[in-house]
């Protein structure tokens, strides 16, 4: 696995040698801007694999996404890799539906140290939920970014990761009440713990999410990447762009439904993603926000 080939999948220079945070900043953003947040391998008959060189050869040479166990995996090596001090966290996330966290380690993040501060890195939780810049591991401290304001908050040694939204303006009426349309302005995301954990800790539940019928995973096809100014989601055959702060404190949400044929194209020139396998696209019943 070659660094330089990461590098060039997300577009970055590599114009500086500093390990510092514009640098750890800038990884973030080349990367999800690069690398779709996406579970397609299930609606193709694949698997989704945990191995670090079978996810390399997925997301650099295939130039295909994942979903956070993989694209979270690929990320925390880099660093590691650039010589950055990382640790690999796992997080809890929140279900809107049943109003609780999962019971299962499901989510995989990076805590990165610069210094004397720590920050949580996450290029996997897509979306609109997708935070643009690291996060400073501060208690209570609202984080302004792009998407949203985070806010990270501890108690007795469980971090709550949360999202302030904006309002949202849908122009087209027959999706203004779509079950993709997050309706909370206060955002529960996920809660984890600062123990140090292994990709080892996550294969159980790596298996369980692409199997059993009770997972989302399972239910919808997705497919998100954000852009300079907002995000791309397909979900099933809808597709959608959310424009970040189209206006004061609004944001712009477009929806487009696809035909079966109009897929694979979508997906090549909005997403950068050719599949090796025919993808069958699902919207189920299990809950999924944009």
């Amino acid at each position: 696995m070659d660094i330089k080939a990461y590098f060039e999948r997300i577009g970055y220079q590599n114009s500086r040698n500093k390990l510092d945070l514009q640098t750890l900043t800038e990884i973030l953003q080349h990367q999800i801007q690069a690398i779709p947040f996406e579970n397609l391998n299930i609606h193709c008959g694949e698997s989704m694999e945990l191995n670090l060189e079978t996810i390399f050869d997925q997301i650099v040479r295939k130039k295909r996404g994942g979903w956070c166990l993989q694209v979270n995996h690929l990320l925390y090596w880099a660093l590691t890799k650039m010589g950055f001090e990382t640790t690999m966290l796992g997080g809890y996330v929140f279900n809107t539906p049943a109003n609780k966290y999962s019971s299962g380690m499901i989510h995989l993040l990076v805590q990165v140290t610069i210094g004397d501060k720590d920050y949580i890195v996450d290029a996997g939780f897509g979306r609109s939920y997708q935070m643009w810049e690291p996060l400073e591991l501060a208690s209570g401290k609202d984080q302004p970014q792009v998407p949203a304001i985070f806010r990270l908050t501890e108690e007795n040694g469980t971090w709550y990761l949360d999202q302030i939204r904006r309002e949202q303006y849908v122009p087209n009426q027959e999706f203004v009440n779509s079950d993709l349309l997050e309706k909370n302005k206060y955002r529960k995301i996920y809660s984890f713990t600062l123990e140090p954990r292994t990709i080892e800790d996550f294969e159980s539940m790596n298996t369980y999410l692409q199997t059993s019928p009770a997972s989302v995973f399972t239910s919808k096809s997705f497919c998100s990447l954000q852009t300079p100014e907002g995000v791309h989601c397909l979900v099933g055959s809808t597709l959608t762009y959310r424009r970040f702060s189209y206006k004061d404190n609004v944001d712009l949400v477009e929806f487009k439904s696809l035909e079966e044929e109009e897929i694979e194209d979508i997906l090549k020139t909005i997403f950068g993603v050719s599949l090796e396998r025919k993808l069958v696209p699902r919207h189920g019943d299990k809950f999924f926000t944009i």
